[in-house]
C-alpha cells in the first residue's frame, strides 16, 4: 500500500481521500516551545477529506482538550465522542516539580455517522489467566442478572485495556513528540478497515505511515516542517529504523 508524505499546511494543500480513519497529533500548546502553538482550523479540512462515516483518533493533553474545546468543535464538524484510552509512557514531562509527575497521554476517538456503519474493530489480547470467576449480580444500571459462574480455559480472549503500556522513544526519535508505531498501529487496526485510507495531518516523523503500511493500509501523511519531511521520507523508504517498530504489535 502507498504511503504518500506531503509537505505544507494541512489547511491549504490538498489532503486526498476521502479517507477511512484520521490520526492526528496536533500541538498541544501545553508549553512556551516555538512549534508548541495552536493551529486553528485543522478540524473542518480533516473532516472535509474523511468518508461520511469514519473515525478521527485524536492525541492530546487534558488541558488541550479542555483549553481549546475540542468536544465542542467535533460536534461542529458532525463528529461525536465514542471513547479515549491512555497511552502511558516508561518515563514522562516534569514541566513542573510541585505537581504529580506526568506519564501519559490521551487518545481520543470520534466518529461521524452511525456507529453501526463506521468501521471497528475490538481488540483483544491471550494474556488472561486461566481460572473460574464467580459472578455475582450486575450492577444496578445493567438490570438483574442471577450469579453464576464462568471458567476461563486458555487464558483469553479478552478485550485490551483501556490503558496501552507502551514505551516511548525519548532519546532515539527523530521528532520531539514522536509516537510509537506499536501504538499507532493498535489504533489502525481498531478504526480502519483492511485495505483502507489513512489520514495523518500532522505527520512528523510519519510513524502513522509506517503503522499503516504495516497493517496493509495507504497513508497520506501532510508535514508543514520541510526539514522532518525529508526525514520522514529517508524513514519511510527505509523501513523500521527503531527495534521496537520491528517488533510485533
Amino acid at each position: 500500500m502507498s504511503v504518500r508524505v506531503i509537505e505544507g499546511d494541512c489547511r491549504r494543500v490538498g489532503l486526498g481521500g476521502p479517507h477511512d480513519l484520521a490520526i492526528v497529533d496536533p500541538p498541544y500548546a501545553d508549553t512556551s516551545l516555538e512549534w508548541d502553538r495552536i493551529v486553528q482550523g485543522w478540524i473542518p479540512a480533516v473532516a472535509a477529506a474523511l468518508k461520511p462515516s469514519a473515525s478521527i483518533w485524536l492525541f492530546a493533553s487534558m488541558r488541550h482538550l479542555m483549553g481549546q474545546r475540542i468536544h465542542a468543535q467535533m460536534r461542529r464538524a458532525g463528529f461525536r465522542y465514542s471513547q479515549d484510552i491512555v497511552w502511558e509512557k516508561q518515563n514522562g514531562t516534569g514541566f513542573q516539580n510541585d505537581r504529580f509527575r506526568r506519564v501519559h497521554e490521551h487518545a481520543v476517538l470520534f466518529y461521524r455517522g452511525e456507529w453501526s456503519s463506521v468501521y471497528h474493530a475490538p481488540q483483544f489480547t491471550l494474556d488472561a489467566t486461566a481460572r473460574q470467576v464467580r459472578r455475582k449480580t450486575r450492577p444496578t444500571h445493567m438490570g438483574h442478572i442471577e450469579s453464576g459462574s464462568y471458567t476461563s480455559v486458555d487464558g483469553g480472549p479478552r478485550l485490551e485495556r483501556s490503558v496501552q503500556e507502551i514505551r516511548n522513544e525519548h532519546g532515539r526519535a527523530i521528532h520531539p513528540t514522536q509516537k510509537p508505531v506499536a501504538l499507532v498501529r493498535k489504533l489502525i487496526r481498531y478504526s480502519c478497515p483492511p485495505g483502507g485510507s489513512v489520514l495523518d495531518p500532522f505527520a512528523g516523523s510519519c510513524s502513522t505511515g509506517i503503522a499503516a503500511r504495516d497493517e496493509g493500509c495507504s497513508a497520506v501523511c501532510v508535514e508543514i516542517d520541510p526539514a522532518m519531511v525529508i526525514k520522514a521520507r529517508e524513514r519511510i523508504a527505509g523501513g523500521p529504523i527503531f527495534a521496537t517498530e520491528a517488533e510485533p504489535a
